[in-house]
């Protein structure tokens, strides 16, 4: 039993004829007393009566009506509600916390100018939390500075991104040339928290010079991490992106690494089993699109960072 032989039972009882339902539901007159056969021999009742060429609905008739009815109107409200959904797009957008600040409200308006009428959810965490929502289908897609470790994710490099040292154009460190890992040396520092890409990045390479340096503050908010550096004197390892106007102004003074130990790439990430529906893919060709490395290599660089 399907709902095409409800359908077509509830147009014969309706009419009252097999001819006049048949030509109603455009099908040919066997195919719908076919129907109404394979519905009695389900039921193992019989639903019409069959005296000379009228048809008279039977007490089971009469109740199978009264379901078939309701259980059709369930149905097209069903796909009624389920294609108004499939025509208002939505997709909830993850973003680490230095892609947040920097990609993902031009990310939003792009995918708006595609899909004005799209609704956007978004959320701004560290790669752990990111990836956790990802798992949990809590998010449609993410962009992500972090590595990402779990097989059930998807990891797509789609825009490089560089750390620097950075600390006050005051800062006793601003007044070197070169720096070596050395003179890092009980250095004040301003981190991010724990779980945070650009931490493990920076994190993996001091453990290995095994140079101490002393965290003072902790913070997973781009704003206040240029206020301890501008403010209270402490250096900090940060994306060249989130600091681009105080280099331009003067402000900060940054250290790259000569051997681009700190370089990194951004990534899209979303679940293996995620269906990439027209609106995730558009998405997605949008953010490989993007490139402004070239922006990024010309900003004033004047001190060099030496690992050795």
């Amino acid at each position: 039993m399907t709902i095409r032989h409800l359908r077509i039972f509830v147009a014969v009882a309706t009419v009252g004829k097999m001819c006049d339902a048949a030509d109603q539901l455009f099908l040919s007159q066997p195919t719908v007393s076919q129907a109404i056969k394979e519905l009695e021999e389900h039921y193992e009742v019989l639903l019409f009566e069959r005296l000379g060429k009228k048809l008279y609905i039977t007490d089971a008739g009469e109740k199978l009506l009264k379901y078939a009815k309701n259980i059709l109107t369930e149905f097209d409200n069903i796909e009624k509600r389920m294609l108004e959904m499939s025509s208002k797009k939505s997709l909830s957008i993850g973003a680490t916390i230095t892609i947040g600040n920097c990609i993902l409200p031009y990310a939003i308006n792009d995918i708006k100018e595609v899909y004005p009428d799209i609704h956007i959810s978004s959320c701004i965490s560290n790669t752990k939390v990111i990836e956790e929502k990802l798992l949990t289908s809590e998010l449609d897609i993410a962009m992500i500075e972090g590595n990402i470790s779990d097989p059930n994710l998807i990891s797509i490099p789609f825009l490089k991104d560089s750390l620097v040292l950075a600390c006050n154009s005051k800062h006793k460190l601003a007044k070197k040339e070169e720096l070596t890992i050395e003179d890092l040396k009980n250095t004040n520092f301003v981190f991010r928290e724990k779980g945070s890409g650009t931490r493990e990045l920076f994190e993996d390479y001091i453990q290995k010079s095994k140079i101490p340096i002393n965290v003072v503050l902790q913070s997973n908010c781009p704003g206040s991490i240029k206020n301890a550096i501008l403010i209270n004197n402490f250096a900090s390892v940060i994306s060249i992106r989130l600091i681009e106007e105080e280099i331009l102004n003067g402000d900060i003074t940054i250290f790259r690494c000569s051997k681009n130990l700190l370089d990194r790439t951004f990534k899209i990430v979303y679940h293996k089993d995620k269906f990439i529906d027209s609106v995730m893919n558009d998405f997605i060709n949008i953010l490989k699109n993007y490139e402004d490395s070239h922006r990024l290599d010309n900003l004033p660089s004047k001190k060099l960072l030496v690992f050795k």
